[in-house]
């Protein structure tokens, strides 16, 4: 599956989180990061070794207003959740180190975990479109 752009793939990315077995794996970062725009090309390739996940690119400027009262001060900035979860909870919300490896071992279950972390309401806005 490709890394969806929360404007231009907006009804296909809506049809797409609306499946209850969809985890969304979002990549809060800014057009202007140097760090950002190297870790994009890992993150594409991620997404497409990882098809039934939903992967999105999420520019925190131009969406400042889906961050609710987070904050994101350091990049990149993640956030793993699962469909089934309540609004504002997510299995990961956080900074982590630019290495997709540390991503990949994020998304097995079992590193995860089953808590939960708050974290913006992300899916909402997304299938609000």
């Amino acid at each position: 599956m490709p890394v969806f752009d929360p404007v231009a793939d907006r009804s296909v990315l809506a049809a797409t989180l609306a499946d209850d077995n969809t985890r969304l794996v979002a990549c809060l970062c800014a057009a202007w990061c140097g760090t950002c725009r190297e870790y994009a090309l890992a993150f594409e390739q991620l997404a497409a070794r990882h098809p039934a996940l939903c992967f999105v690119w999420v520019d925190i400027e131009t969406h400042a207003d889906w961050l609710d009262d987070h904050d994101i001060e350091n990049f990149p900035t993640l956030l793993v959740q699962d469909a089934r979860q309540a609004t504002g909870q997510a299995r990961f919300f956080g900074p982590v180190l630019p290495a997709i490896g540390i991503l990949e071992r994020m998304l097995d279950t079992r590193v995860l975990g089953d808590a939960t972390v708050a974290a913006p309401a992300l899916r909402e806005h997304l299938l609000a479109g």
